[in-house]
């Protein structure tokens, strides 16, 4: 198909390398890993490693598939008693939060609507990738 042409120019995307997009996307993953890690350690000392939910019980050999739920839904909430957390097995976590978008979606509300963002969704995983771009085109 030939393109129609308005006779105004296209606009052009600032073109980043994939590299240095791979690079970014790298360092956002680290930071929220080393952010998961330190709560869910600290979690898993606390908490017995028993889905709060169904009550399955893990072990060292499925102790990944035990989750840790913040019951305020901010995950920068975490208090060293781990009042916020909760163990979840993976299903129940997942099961947890598709409740709370069935709730939205019941309200009216589609998820990314600025009504969503209440007190109990503070969490932007996204936040600062905005700045590790443009740090990164210095």
């Amino acid at each position: 198909m030939a393109h129609i042409s308005s006779g105004l120019p296209r606009p052009q995307r600032d073109k980043v390398s994939p590299h240095k997009a791979e690079d970014v996307i790298a360092r956002a993953r680290k930071a929220q890993a080393a952010r998961e890690k330190s709560y869910r350690e600290q979690s898993l000392k606390i908490h017995p490693w028993i889905c709060a939910r169904c009550g399955r019980e893990f072990t060292n050999r499925n102790l990944h598939e035990l989750t840790v739920h913040h019951k305020d839904g901010d995950h920068d909430n975490n208090p060293p008693d781990g009042s916020n957390w909760e163990n979840l097995c993976i299903y129940c976590h997942d099961n947890e939060h598709r409740r709370h978008l069935d709730y939205l979606e019941g309200k009216g509300i589609q998820v990314g609507d600025e009504e969503e963002k209440g007190p109990g969704l503070t969490q932007n995983p996204f936040a600062q990738l905005k700045g590790l771009l443009q740090e990164k085109k210095r």
